[in-house]
């Protein structure tokens, strides 16, 4: 989330979010910058996922750089249309496909488009393709952190994150920043892929290290993410994506990368909580218990259109209340699923101030650390409810534990 001054960004406002009936589990595979091998990555582990009986969605929502028809070797498909929705490509039985890559006339022809056209477009792909049931929905995103990512994470927003990285310390920055991005939007991270981590040589077999070594088992433990697997780069994987191996419907021909491609898709299985299709547990809709202060008392409860308000610095929930960078604005949708709906700075820190001002944006409730007394009072007067001593978390997991009663809620200790 970023500051945006007196103005505030719209984030996953009411019917923003897609509806996609029908598919149990979605996957965004992401990148901190591009030319990783995200794409190769996400074809993967969609024939490994359907290689192991599960029926299987891939969407390339890359714009500028739909690299999925080539690795599929699908490059003069083109999509059709069927009760006004589109018709995925047919990869294998227990795959399809869909990509701006098959609606333009050539393979060559760029996509010139600005930011509106181009959320029109993700938004089409998320929604009116006819998929039927799925077991996953992969989603091969765009690089970086920007308005494409953050709209597919928007209109999905129970989606899980593969992250993928390469060991240069360039790529690894980015890729801090791809996971605070999933944890400020509450996306549920699998793990992290590093490619090209060494080089097979392809006349002996050994493995060369081409760029520092271990820079993806540090960040996993930095950033506290599984490390899923770690891939050298390897030649026949190269040419198996630039001349379409992946339309044979499986990568066992990669002798080299694929027991660490199987070992990618098992832990993203093991990893997906509560598979088969397992449903997140609905929000109870019932009156709120007064009296909320810092025991858990009266947590697991919320109604539609409620909002929420947490003070933030820098992606987790501030320690203290006065002092945060910005606020997170979170509501309640139709179907009790909480969404973050505005990242705003806040106005000076006078006496009174903050209360009138989450009054005026509509907040029921404030999920807070520390607190003054006096404050709690006054937002008490505004008909806010408090919440304090709240852990150091991302914003929309605090409202999610909060709802669900697992908020772990500790002292109020400002004495002011």
């Amino acid at each position: 989330m970023d500051s945006c001054g007196d103005e505030c960004s719209s984030g996953s406002k009411a019917g923003f979010r897609v509806d996609l009936p029908g598919v149990k589990n979605k996957i965004m595979v992401l990148s901190g910058k591009g030319g990783v091998g995200k794409s190769s990555i996400a074809v993967a582990l969609s024939l490994g996922l359907a290689e192991r009986g599960f029926k299987v969605g891939l969407t390339d929502v890359d714009l500028h750089g739909p690299s999925v028809p080539v690795i599929l070797g699908k490059q003069e498909e083109r999509v059709l249309a069927e009760d006004n929705r589109l018709l995925p490509v047919e990869v294998t039985e227990r795959l399809k496909a869909i990509s701006i890559g098959f609606l333009l006339h050539g393979e060559d022809d760029a996509v010139i488009w600005r930011g509106p056209l181009k959320m029109t477009a993700i938004r089409q792909f998320m929604e009116d393709v006819k998929w039927g049931d799925l077991d996953f929905l992969v989603i091969d995103s765009p690089p970086g952190t920007g308005d494409e990512p953050l709209s597919i994470a928007q209109m999905i927003p129970d989606a899980w994150a593969l992250i993928v990285t390469t060991p240069q310390e360039m790529a690894l920055a980015d890729v801090r920043k791809s996971v605070n991005f999933c944890r400020s939007l509450g996306l549920r991270i699998l793990g992290l892929v590093e490619n090209m981590s060494g080089m097979v040589c392809p006349h002996c077999g050994h493995e060369i290290e081409v760029f520092s070594p271990g820079g993806g088992k540090r960040l996993s433990e930095d950033m506290k993410v599984e490390l899923l697997t770690s891939l050298p780069i390897d030649r026949a994987f190269s040419v198996w994506a630039d001349r379409g191996g992946a339309g044979a419907g499986h990568y066992r021909d990669l002798a080299n990368v694929a027991p660490l491609l199987d070992e990618m898709v098992d832990k993203v299985i093991r990893n997906v909580a509560g598979f088969p299709g397992k449903e997140e547990p609905a929000v109870r809709v019932s009156s709120r218990q007064d009296g909320v202060q810092g025991d858990g008392a009266g947590q697991g409860m919320g109604r539609s259109g409620e909002k929420f308000a947490v003070p933030v610095e820098g992606e987790l929930l501030c320690s203290h209340f006065g002092h945060c960078e910005r606020f997170a604005l979170i509501e309640l949708g139709d179907d009790g699923e909480p969404e973050l709906v505005e990242a705003c700075s806040p106005p000076p820190h006078e006496p009174g101030l903050l209360p009138n001002w989450l009054s005026d944006k509509g907040v029921n409730t404030v999920i807070a650390g520390d607190m003054g007394q006096r404050a709690v009072r006054i937002f008490a007067e505004k008909g806010i409810e408090v919440i304090c001593g709240a852990p150091q978390v991302p914003p929309l997991e605090a409202v999610r534990k909060y709802l669900s009663g697992d908020l772990d809620l500790g002292e109020n200790v400002c004495d002011h």
